[in-house]
């Protein structure tokens, strides 16, 4: 079988493919449209978020037996479509759960503990105790939303703690030792720290908005390492204003581009890079000014599962589903 590899990934995952008698091509910077006129030729093919696999780039795959998707989501790929032609789906969730149960806490602990803006002042040279005086995690209910692989990864990294931890899932019978499964209205009621851990959906496009902000009970911490358009940016900065939201820790934003490689345009990001000038600044929209402005929020640049061991045992996991499905 002959597979192309469309992005870098760890270097095991060509050489165990090798092992295993599978041909492995390397194409890491045509266009997508020469990725199509050649495409027929290969079984399979491997991808982290490059570009969007869609209808026209199926139906140009027609040898295509499985994609392998070096990642915890499918959302690049049309699914329903992929699988209508029979070609069989890889992601690799198991490969970077413990390293986004391990950001998310760390960002949690950042932002209670005002880490960033105490860093930042004393590098100033400013001491300031009583202004950074933080709150402490224990006593706290923490809210997941969805409990798949990257929620039940989070709640075991809670366990340390004296919280409650409850999630709410569209799947029933999801909770276990580490995690309450209530209803959204008990969910709302009771959390002191919401944590997004859903993928992409039609459901979950931005599912935090100002209404669903609002029937919380409580003031409550945002915590993003899922998918960046899953949060209404204008609603989340409307709410740390007004105080219905304490906090963010993003690793995710709604600006990104589908590949997660780039935020925004390229010209206004590579003016910001080339010019570093308030007018680039500027250029941003005022919600991200805002965001990155307060101190009250933690933002990170879609890192949460990109670690030296995550970017090993994603690989591991994509080779593994392969040997199990086709050898």
């Amino acid at each position: 079988m002959k597979v192309l590899h469309l992005d870098t990934n760890h270097e095991l995952l060509i050489d165990q493919l090798n092992d295993l008698g599978f041909i492995n091509h390397e194409d890491y910077t045509s266009s997508k449209e020469d990725i199509e006129a050649k495409i027929h030729e290969y079984d399979g093919f491997i991808i982290r978020s490059r570009f969007t696999i869609d209808k026209t780039f199926l139906d140009a795959a027609t040898n295509l037996k499985f994609i392998g998707r070096v990642g915890a989501g499918l959302e690049n790929i049309d699914c329903d479509y992929a699988e209508q032609k029979g070609v069989y789906l890889i992601s690799a969730p198991e490969g970077n759960r413990n390293a986004v149960g391990e950001h998310t806490l760390g960002m949690l602990l950042s932002l209670f503990n005002k880490l960033n803006k105490a860093d930042e002042e004393v590098r100033q040279g400013k001491w300031l105790r009583e202004e950074n005086r933080g709150i402490e995690l224990d006593g706290k209910t923490v809210g997941l939303i969805g409990y798949g692989n990257m929620g039940k990864a989070f709640a075991k990294k809670l366990r340390g703690f004296d919280v409650e931890v409850l999630c709410y899932d569209i799947k029933d019978n999801v909770g276990d030792n580490n995690a309450t499964q209530v209803s959204l209205k008990e969910f709302q009621d009771k959390v002191d720290v919401v944590s997004l851990h859903t993928p992409q959906t039609s459901l979950t496009l931005n599912m935090m908005n100002s209404e669903f902000i609002n029937q919380f009970k409580k003031p409550f911490w945002l915590l993003n390492t899922a998918r960046g358009k899953s949060v209404v940016t204008q609603d989340l900065v409307s709410a740390l204003k007004s105080g219905r939201i304490l906090g963010a820790g993003l690793d995710v934003l709604e600006y990104e581009k589908a590949s997660f490689e780039n935020l925004f345009k390229p010209s206004v990001i590579d003016e910001c890079h080339a010019e570093r000038s308030r007018s680039a600044i500027e250029n941003l929209p005022e919600a991200f000014q805002y965001l990155i402005h307060s101190e009250n929020v933690i933002l990170s640049p879609h890192v949460a599962g990109w670690t030296v061991e995550s970017k090993e045992k994603l690989a591991q996991t994509i080779v593994d589903k392969i040997k199990a499905k086709f050898c």
